[in-house]
C-alpha cells in the first residue's frame, strides 16, 4: 500500500487544530496551536510536499506567512487587539523538508498606544529554521 503523501500524523503534544483562521491561512495549513495562558505563543504545521520549493525544502515563504502569523498571535496575546504586521524581519537559518513538524512560537516585547512588537522562531526538533521579528499596527480596540 502506498502512503498518503498528504496525510497528516497526529499533532505533538499539546497542539489542536487551529481555528478562527482567514482564508489564505486556512488554505495553507492546516495549522495546530498549543493552548496555554503565557505570554508564549506555539503553534506548528506539518510540512507536505506542496509546501516545499523546487529542490525539496519548505518554501521561504510558507514559512514565513507561518511565522508572521505565530508573531501575530502573540500580539493578539498580549495587547489584547488585532493587528496587521507593517514590518517582518526574516532570518532563515537551516532547513526544514517534507515530513517534519514545524512549530513556532512568538512573544510580545513591547506595546505601545497604536503598535506593537513581537520575536519569535520556528525550529524543527532541535534546530532553529527561521528567526523573526515584526512589528504591527494595532487595530481599534
Amino acid at each position: 500500500m502506498t502512503k498518503d503523501p498528504q496525510a497528516i500524523p497526529p499533532p505533538p503534544e499539546g497542539f489542536a487544530p487551529a481555528e478562527g483562521r482567514g482564508l489564505f491561512s486556512t488554505h495553507n495549513g492546516p495549522y495546530f496551536a498549543k493552548a496555554g495562558d503565557g505570554d508564549l505563543v506555539e503553534q506548528a504545521f506539518f510540512a507536505l510536499p506542496r509546501h516545499c520549493n523546487g529542490v525539496g525544502i519548505v518554501h521561504g515563504g510558507m514559512l514565513s506567512a507561518f511565522l508572521d502569523g505565530v508573531l501575530a498571535g502573540a500580539v493578539w496575546r498580549g495587547a489584547k487587539r488585532r493587528a496587521v504586521t507593517i514590518h517582518l524581519s526574516i532570518d532563515f537559518l537551516h532547513m526544514a523538508r517534507a515530513g517534519e513538524w514545524v512549530r513556532g512560537e512568538a512573544r510580545l516585547t513591547r506595546a505601545a498606544r497604536d503598535v506593537a512588537f513581537a520575536e519569535g522562531r520556528a525550529y524543527v526538533g532541535g534546530r532553529d529554521v527561521v528567526r523573526a521579528s515584526g512589528v504591527f499596527k494595532l487595530m481599534g480596540s
